[in-house]
């Protein structure tokens, strides 16, 4: 079974993150997977899954994913491959496009990454949207959320959806060893730490809001890289603490800096699956996340969960969560328990049973 996975670049993103960690698993399960990416810019994921040497990766160029001239470039792929799997919004289109063109009859199938996007709330590409997804054999979708919030807008059957959730390294999680304390505080203050990139949906606003609100002395780890990253940094000087937060930038260290942290925070204004979160969690850091689509589920009855864009209960959460140590204790445990729910491997096993249906169907 040769099976190309097709995805907008290997910038920092959940939906990233997974190729980076799926594509050796999938070749360790003898899946021949390769790559293309319709921007091949020398992302820090790009040049770790470079250095793994594990799969022939391909790119369109290195300007703008949005161009419509990809469409052209990845028809002649379309052919050489039992399986398309594509993910994220252009290479949704300009893959369905490319099939119907070139007369493919090549499989194709979309992981659905979020709860919500722009596109929803335009007449216009909900038509689009409902002809292009028809193109797709099977659309995976990672949480229950994610399946009825796309139902809603395709208006198709459930047998077109697949439900397979986002899961993590344990052994690399397992394995790491927690960060240097020192590097970040000297007066054993406590370390929040929230990895995601600065985009409005994350929310780090509501994150940095909080903390003048925050009675035990922290210090505050943003981990990612964004295009709100420079608005959030003129907010933490505008809010007096700057001494208090501190813009890491992309890390290759993030499963030791999870350890290392008291608290983990995911302040979204909507998720798919927190692959950050679930990470965190699996890393024994109680987690405390807004209370909406795709953390509600992840997180209730495990974690702690405020209420959505509110600064102040945040803070009233991380109040109790660091004062009480029964509780911290507790939540940490359950977090971990949680987590265990969402296995890389199983995602995996999941994956290539499906391939192997639509391929055999195929035949």
């Amino acid at each position: 079974m040769k099976v190309l996975q097709v995805i907008n670049s290997l910038a920092t993103g959940g939906a990233e993150k997974i190729i980076l960690e799926s594509v050796p698993k999938f070749v360790e399960k003898g899946i021949d997977v390769e790559l293309l990416l319709l921007n091949g810019n020398q992302h820090p994921f790009l040049v770790e899954l470079e250095e793994k040497h594990c799969c022939k990766i391909m790119y369109l160029g290195g300007g703008s994913v949005y161009n419509p001239f990809h469409i052209f470039k990845i028809m002649r792929y379309l052919k050489k491959y039992d399986l398309v799997h594509v993910h994220l919004f252009p290479a949704l289109y300009w893959v369905a496009i490319a099939k119907v063109l070139s007369l493919s009859k090549t499989k194709l199938i979309f992981t659905e990454h979020s709860t919500s996007n722009r596109r929803r709330k335009n007449l216009l590409y909900k038509l689009i949207d409902r002809w292009v997804y028809r193109k797709y054999s099977k659309v995976v979708v990672i949480s229950t959320e994610v399946k009825l919030l796309l139902k809603r807008h395709l208006r198709v059957r459930n047998t077109k959806f697949k439900k397979i959730p986002n899961g993590v390294d344990f052994n690399k999680l397992n394995s790491a060893t927690p960060a240097n304390r020192m590097d970040f505080v000297a007066n054993g203050e406590k370390i929040i730490i929230q990895v995601a990139r600065f985009s409005k949906q994350k929310d780090q606003e509501t994150l940095l809001r909080a903390i003048p609100f925050i009675s035990v002395p922290v210090q505050l780890l943003l981990v990612g890289d964004g295009p709100e990253i420079l608005r959030m940094k003129e907010l933490t000087a505008t809010l007096d603490i700057s001494k208090r937060v501190h813009f890491l930038g992309i890390r290759s260290d993030v499963p030791q800096l999870l350890k290392m942290a008291d608290l983990a925070v995911m302040s979204s204004h909507h998720e798919g699956l927190s692959l950050s979160g679930i990470e965190a969690m699996a890393s024994g850091t109680p987690l405390v996340a807004s209370k909406v689509f795709g953390l509600s589920t992840l997180v209730h009855g495990a974690g702690v969960l405020f209420e959505h864009a509110d600064p102040v209960d945040l803070a009233s959460h991380i109040n109790l969560l660091l004062s009480d140590s029964k509780y911290y204790k507790e939540t940490a445990i359950s977090c971990a328990q949680r987590a265990k729910m969402y296995s890389l491997d199983k995602m995996i096993q999941s994956h290539i049973q499906l391939y192997t249906s639509i391929c055999q169907n195929q035949n």
